[in-house]
């Protein structure tokens, strides 16, 4: 081989141009078998011929001759000239010769690289001379356009001169063209010599190949031959078994296939589930792959999977619901015979043995597996949930079919007063909603009661299956199934994670891919998705009962809704029967479905809402009308009014709640002993000016209150019994007592206002045709007035047992001020009371002048007290008479009190100012003031006048001075 060049030679500068040098190496190479070496040998460029032996293939390695070291003939310390080095530099000089050769040749190759890294300044500079018109591609001078461009001169010598430049310009091109030649030519011999050197390579190598492939051959035939047989019949073997094996399998999951349509058809889920998991495992094994005869067996084993879960579901749903019938058609065959039969009684609870929970658990089990395998679970929970939310719907609806039928055979009730009673719209009144509202009160409570009856036991079998499903989630600790349970979670976490994974990417994957998938995504560990899987099923296990609790909720208060205008309308303890089997049905079905329902408490709420203003709205027009026709006489109070007071306001209730429940009963009572008549009967047989006892039953002049007896008018009883109604509807609806606060509010807000109009304005005798408003009509006011006063403190703590602290602050402001107006009330009596009697003194002191002139002659001989005297102890008298048999004690006191004071003014004032001359005038003067003063003595406030002192000391002073004058 021929030595490496040199790193600055010919070839290896070559190399180094990629642009040029490499492609007219490449092009050099291709033409290498018609080259031959003249090309180089006649190199111009190549002064000595022994560079051409440097090239040459065949040139021997330069070898280094030996050196030998200059002889030391001269001493130490001689002078060393240069003929001493002459016999040197001659054993030197032929290899100083050829080393200059070769830099100079490097010097020059140097320089043509130069050169060739300056090649194509000279076309640069030909189109700076040159222009570029004539380099166009599409350049000719027969084309118009680029004719009259070109030769752009019209005379014949500017026509010369063009043609001048012409073939100026195209000596331009000449010579810079030759200019690239010459400059490109010593790349051109290098790269021949190096061709032919590598020609000369390629041979020898082909040469040598030949010789290797022989070689080879040969151990080949001696040697491999036989090994290589024993290794190709090994390898057919193996062949030979995999194929066995693939057979195997062909006939291994023909047979399963085979086997999975007899489970499906023979509804055996458990065993098409297990063959379904064998050949998806096949399947993600990829040990089907290339299988023609199984290019649909993805397809089988998902329509195989669909099957299974459609006898699953179905069979949940079947077992879910649909079982349910046989109780129903039970329950509604009671309810018929209760209905025909009043006297059967209430049936029995609505309930589930636990023998019947024990097996409808088992029953449920192999189900639930199957479907948590597939992760099938939720999606059926879901479909269970519209179901049975349809089932409930369907279920109301047929309750009603059958028993309005039977409902309305029965004899009409009188829920309503004549005139009371909705006419529908509808006029025929065959409607459904027409026939409910034809329903009396105790029909409709029926209906609810039987539909109550069976939405609970469908809500329990739909609570059972919601513990059933709990119970299995939970992986049954020590149950026979709970290692099958876990596992069936754990398959069907993966595959519901699989399914989610597919429906988020676009396209379809096959179930081989699904298992690779999941590998691939960013999905959590195992126990994560078993957690996320199990909580799916959870959630939606607690849906479906709460959906069928929401459904039953809103055909009950669909039911409502339809007697919406009628319910306002029943008396206290219909509609109580209505809203109480609603309360029941409220709170037994948010027990079972473990949420609230707002919606059903929203319509109850409103229609007891509606049952008080309409109650309210009708009593205060009974109330006003019962005062309007008031006389203000006093009469006897019954037993049944006795009886409200000391129910609802006795000192021994032990507490508040037992105080409310005494009430409702005590109320209960008087309504059933007077159940044969309408509710408005007892208002209006008060308002007859007399109150009519009942059933034999005694009465009392005065009714009681904390040891204290009031005189009443009817008015007065009828306001109680109003009271005792609306209290017994704080009790029995506690969520509307703000509001019933706020009607007995404006009740008794009406009552003192009215009565006040009434009495103290004299309205009576305008709207009643009272003549005149007396002292006892004054009275009996004053004791109905005081007697409400005194009992709204009781009032007021019995209505807030139920009242939200937040609220209890307004209304006790409120009611305050009420108790003040009646308060107010009384004492503008008792002042109205004094001020008749000032006035009538006054009447009488009008007359006194006329008396005393008659007192100064000396004839009058009369011993009795003058007609003065006489005529007004008779009214205080009479005054006195009434107001101790109708008002308190106390109050008379407190009334002649003031009464005394200003008899005691007036008339001292008014005999003081008259002339009284005479002996006979003395007498009669000191005889009335002696009878005056007797009368005032007498009069209840005389105890009041002992203890705070004389009020009269007026009169007594006046009688001392006029018996210390002497007579004239």
């Amino acid at each position: 081989m021929d030595p490496k060049p040199s790193l600055r030679s010919g070839r290896f500068t070559a190399n180094r141009h990629n642009s040029s040098a490499s492609s007219l190496l490449s092009k050099t190479l291709s033409d290498a078998s018609t080259q031959s070496l003249s090309s180089i040998l006649n190199n111009p460029h190549v002064s000595d011929a022994s560079w051409v032996g440097w090239w040459s293939s065949s040139t021997a390695a330069v070898q280094i001759p030996e050196f030998a070291p200059p002889s030391s003939n001269k001493t130490l310390g001689s002078e060393i000239t240069r003929s001493d080095f002459t016999s040197y530099v001659s054993s030197i000089s032929d290899h100083h010769s050829r080393f200059e050769d070769i830099r100079n040749h490097s010097n020059r190759e140097e320089d043509a690289i130069d050169q060739h890294e300056r090649a194509g300044e000279a076309l640069v500079a030909c189109l700076r001379e040159v222009p570029a018109l004539y380099f166009k591609g599409d350049f000719a001078l027969e084309d118009g356009a680029t004719f009259r461009a070109a030769s752009s001169f019209s005379t014949v010598a500017e026509n010369t001169v063009l043609q001048e430049k012409l073939s100026q310009y195209l000596d331009v091109v000449e010579l810079h063209l030759v200019k690239e030649i010459s400059l490109r030519s010593n790349s051109f011999f290098e790269a021949q010599g190096q061709l032919e050197d590598l020609n000369l390579k390629i041979v020898e190598g082909c040469s040598r190949i030949r010789e290797l492939k022989e070689t080879i051959r040969l151990l080949d035939g001696d040697l491999v031959d036989s090994a290589r047989q024993i290794h190709d019949l090994n390898l057919t073997r193996s062949n030979l078994l995999a194929l066995q094996e693939k057979l195997r399998l062909i006939l291994y999951v023909n047979q399963s296939l085979a086997a999975l349509k007899l489970l499906v058809a023979s509804g055996d889920c458990a065993g098409a589930l297990d063959v379904t998991d064998d050949l998806k495992n096949f399947l993600d094994a990829d040990q089907l792959t290339g299988l023609h005869c199984f290019r649909h067996l993805e397809d089988h084993v998902a329509a195989a999977i669909d099957s299974v879960n459609s006898i699953l579901s179905a069979e949940f749903l079947r077992v879910s619901i649909n079982d349910a019938g046989d109780k129903d058609m039970i329950i509604l065959s009671k309810a018929k015979a209760r209905i025909a039969s009043p006297g059967n009684g209430e049936d029995n609870e609505v309930y589930l043995q636990q023998e019947d929970i024990s097996s409808f658990h088992d029953r449920l089990l192999p189900l639930i597996i199957g479907l948590l395998r597939t992760a099938k679970l939720p999606t059926v929970l879901r479909i269970y949930r519209d179901t049975v939310t349809s089932d409930m719907k369907t279920v109301i609806k047929s309750v009603v079919a059958e028993l309005l039928p039977v409902l309305l055979a029965r004899p009409l009730d009188s829920d309503f007063k004549s005139g009371d009673r909705i006419v529908d719209s509808d006029g025929g009144g065959s409607s459904l909603a027409s026939k409910l509202r034809s329903l009396s009160s105790e029909s409709f409570v029926q209906l609810l009661g039987t539909i109550f009856k069976i939405v609970q036991a469908h809500l329990l079998r739909a609570a059972e299956v919601k513990k059933a499903i709990e119970w299995i989630m939970s992986n049954l600790d020590g149950h026979y199934a709970a290692d099958s349970v876990a596992a069936a979670i754990a398959h069907g976490a993966l595959t519901a994670e699989t399914a989610s994974v597919v429906d988020g990417q676009s396209g379809s994957f096959p179930l081989s891919s699904q298992k690779n998938l999941i590998k691939a995504s960013p999905a959590s560990s195992s126990s994560n998705l078993s957690k996320n899987f199990r909580a799916d099923v959870l959630r939606e296990n607690t849906e479906a009962v709460f959906a069928a609790c929401d459904a039953a909720h809103g055909r009950w208060a669909k039911l409502l809704g339809v007697r919406a205008l009628l319910h306002p309308r029943l008396r206290l303890p219909d509609f109580l029967n209505i809203y109480n089997v609603s309360q029941e049905f409220v709170s037994a079905t948010e027990k079972i479905g473990g949420r609230l329902g707002y919606s059903i408490r929203g319509t109850l709420q409103s229609q007891a809402k509606a049952f008080v203003d309409f109650q309210h709205e009708a009593r205060m027009t009974k109330l006003k009308a019962v005062l309007d026709q008031e006389t203000w006489v006093e009469v006897d109070v019954p037993v049944e009014f006795q009886a409200i007071v000391d129910s609802l306001f006795s000192l021994e209730s032990d507490s508040d709640e037992d105080h409310s429940k005494s009430a409702a009963n005590s109320y209960n009572e008087m309504v059933s002993s007077s159940a044969e008549q309408p509710s408005s009967q007892s208002v209006d047989g008060i308002a007859d000016n007399n109150i009519k006892t009942n059933n034999g039953k005694s009465s009392a002049h005065l009714i009681s209150f904390r040891g204290v007896g009031y005189h009443m008018v009817n008015c007065g009883l009828i306001l109680l019994k109003m009271l005792s109604e609306y209290i017994d509807m704080n009790t029995v609806l506690p969520s509307l007592s703000s509001e019933i606060i706020h009607r007995v509010l404006e009740m008794l807000k009406f009552f003192n206002t009215r009565a006040c109009q009434l009495v103290l304005g004299a309205g009576a005798m305008q709207v009643s045709g009272l003549k005149s408003i007396t002292s006892k009509h004054l009275a009996l006011t004053s004791q109905v007035v005081s007697f409400v006063h005194a009992i709204i403190p009781e009032i007021r703590r019995i209505l807030f047992l139920k009242v939200p602290e937040t609220r209890k602050g307004l209304l006790l402001s409120q009611i305050e001020r009420v108790s003040q107006d009646y308060k107010v009330h009384r004492d503008e009596i008792h002042t109205k009371l004094v001020q008749i009697m000032r006035e009538r003194l006054l009447v009488h002191l009008r007359g006194l002048p006329q008396i005393i002139e008659t007192w100064n002659r000396v004839d009058e001989t009369d011993a009795q007290p003058s007609q003065f005297a006489r005529s007004l102890t008779k009214e205080v008298g009479y005054l006195q008479r009434v107001l101790s048999r109708t008002l308190h004690e106390a109050d008379v006191q407190e009334i002649f009190k003031e009464v005394t004071v200003i008899f005691d003014i007036q008339i001292s004032d008014a005999f003081s100012h008259v002339d009284i001359s005479t002996p006979q005038a003395k007498a009669r003067l000191n005889r009335d003031i002696q009878h005056i003063l007797g009368c005032i003595k007498s009069l209840p406030s005389a105890k009041l006048n002992n203890e705070s002192g004389t009020p009269t000391g007026q009169l007594e002073s006046l009688v001392q001075r006029i018996s210390a004058e002497p007579d004239q």
